[in-house]
């Protein structure tokens, strides 16, 4: 019988039966009437979520995308009574240095299936052995196939601490983390916690530090409490719902692929640098793929309980640290500078990007992995 710390390999094998049952509710969903103006004020399209529902149903070949996603190496670990899944890509490189990288909310390991073999093997795609990385990338408890918390208690510190297990049984005693969206929570709060052995961070989103503006705002400063002004009237609906009733959202996150896809896309089509379309800068497929590491789990309400763990009680101390920042300009708040410096006291590396939004290795996979290359470089 083998310990509880054993790294176990993994393979994706979603079942027959979940695939005929999900064909099913596709095939049967009851459709609201459409919205009422012909724009995504109101909520996801009707006639773009029953073609996207359609093309799930009829013309999307899970098997194919589970093999392209079983190409990279997975294993499962159980830390504090929970299985925690996690890709980890060795690069061929002996040097190679050991990278965390973070998901969030709706995201998945799908946003990452472009960067993670350039990251690992940089000498086949366009970089130098000097900038090949071990690319780990785990699966947030209760998402995607890690495994669903059974206590409350696993909000951002405990995952931050979990990942700082898991890093330290792979045999890392130094390592770099990357994180955006609650990825970038997590990475902040490794950047504390575990200063001893993590060697610098990289994030994308710093949405708890807090304005300090004297005068007039500046520009950089205008984007973001316009940012975060839209977020709070417009935007936010979904993350009150998941922080204060997350299981009651659940039930029907769980029960409903149409109803899960309309939850998760339309922050696709909102959180993207898209031109107003999410599918002017993600496939469709893979959209439906990062959808299918939802469904295939059962994992709409335990995902959704990291709002209700986390929001409003995430502990703050300084990150002393070196620490890199990218600003791409369609995330949901783009990060300030001096509103970070109190709380991230050796920034590093600061990249604005002229494109970009939310889900940086999803979209802007090149972008992406040269940034990090770039992020690493100034570490030394």
């Amino acid at each position: 019988m083998g310990s509880s710390t054993d790294i176990r390999s993994f393979e994706i094998a979603v079942s027959d039966e979940i695939l005929t049952d999900l064909k099913a509710r596709l095939q049967a969903t009851r459709w609201p009437e459409a919205e009422l103006v012909d724009d995504w004020s109101q909520g996801t399209p009707l006639a773009w979520l029953k073609d996207v529902c359609n093309t799930w149903a009829n013309d999307y070949d899970w098997r194919a995308r589970e093999a392209a996603l079983n190409r990279f190496d997975h294993f499962v670990t159980e830390i504090d009574g929970v299985d925690i899944h996690f890709v980890h890509q060795r690069s061929p490189h002996e040097n190679a240095t050991p990278l965390l990288i973070t998901h969030g909310w709706p995201g998945s390991i799908v946003e990452f299936h472009k960067i993670i073999e350039p990251l690992a093997d940089p000498t086949t795609h366009g970089g130098s052995a000097d900038d090949a990385f071990h690319v780990i990338c785990p699966s947030l408890p209760g998402f995607g196939f890690s495994g669903k918390p059974t206590t409350t208690g696993w909000g951002v510190e405990k995952i931050a601490l979990t990942w700082k297990e898991l890093m330290a049984r792979l045999g890392y005693d130094h390592y770099l983390a990357q994180g955006g969206d609650w990825g970038s929570a997590v990475t902040t709060s490794i950047g504390w916690q575990d200063p001893d052995h993590c060697d610098g961070i990289h994030i994308t989103l710093a949405m708890g530090t807090s304005p300090a503006i004297d005068g007039e705002p500046t520009e950089e400063e205008q984007r973001a409490i316009a940012g975060a002004t839209f977020y709070q009237q417009w935007d936010s609906g979904y993350s009150t719902q998941q922080r204060t009733r997350p299981q009651t959202v659940g039930y029907s996150l769980v029960d409903s692929p149409a109803g899960l896809a309309a939850w998760v896309l339309e922050k696709f089509w909102a959180w993207t640098d898209c031109d107003g379309h999410p599918e002017n800068v993600l496939d469709r497929h893979e959209l439906i793929d990062n959808l299918m590491l939802y469904w295939a789990t059962g994992t709409g309400a335990s995902s959704a309980r990291i709002y209700w763990e986390s929001f409003g009680s995430i502990k703050r101390e300084p990150v002393t640290i070196p620490t890199g920042v990218t600003v791409h300009p369609k995330e949901i708040v783009t990060p300030v500078r001096h509103w970070m410096e109190p709380n991230y006291t050796n920034i590093t590396y600061w990249n604005e990007q002229d494109r970009g939004g939310h889900f940086a290795a999803f979209e802007q996979p090149d972008m992406f992995v040269d940034d990090i290359r770039q992020w690493a470089r100034s570490i030394g």
